[in-house]
């Protein structure tokens, strides 16, 4: 038989044993999930990487498509304003001689219609 000493002994041996198998167990079970999340970012690398590459190439497109467009809207401001001046020029030209003309051509008409009816003329 053993003595109380020697089954303490083997008690404390035994509670050792399995703590250690269940540690083992907890590192295989760890083991195996780093070994699955290396291979996951090893796959995420191989996709991210060309991803990338096209979002910069993407990026560095759009701002080459926007510098041309900048280009364009400074040259339509311009004729914009270029617009602007030939249309005031031209009311400038145009509009004087205009209203003289058309004041011209109003008094013309009212003499013609004095002389063809001077009574009428008269009477209002």
């Amino acid at each position: 038989m053993l003595t109380a000493g020697e089954l303490a002994g083997l008690i404390v041996a035994m509670a050792w044993a399995i703590l250690v198998c269940f540690l083992a167990m907890v590192l295989v079970k760890l083991a195996r999930l780093l070994r699955e999340t290396t291979k996951l970012v090893a796959d995420l690398n191989e996709r991210v990487v060309p991803l990338l590459e096209d979002m910069s190439m993407t990026v560095n497109e759009a701002n080459r498509q926007l510098v041309a467009v900048e280009a364009i809207t400074r040259d339509v401001k311009q004729v914009s304003g270029h617009a602007a001046k030939l249309s005031a020029v031209t009311q400038t030209i145009f509009t004087g001689p205009l209203i003289r003309v058309s004041a011209l051509s109003h008094g013309v008409r009212r003499a013609i219609e004095a002389r063809k009816h001077p009574r009428s003329r008269r009477r209002r």
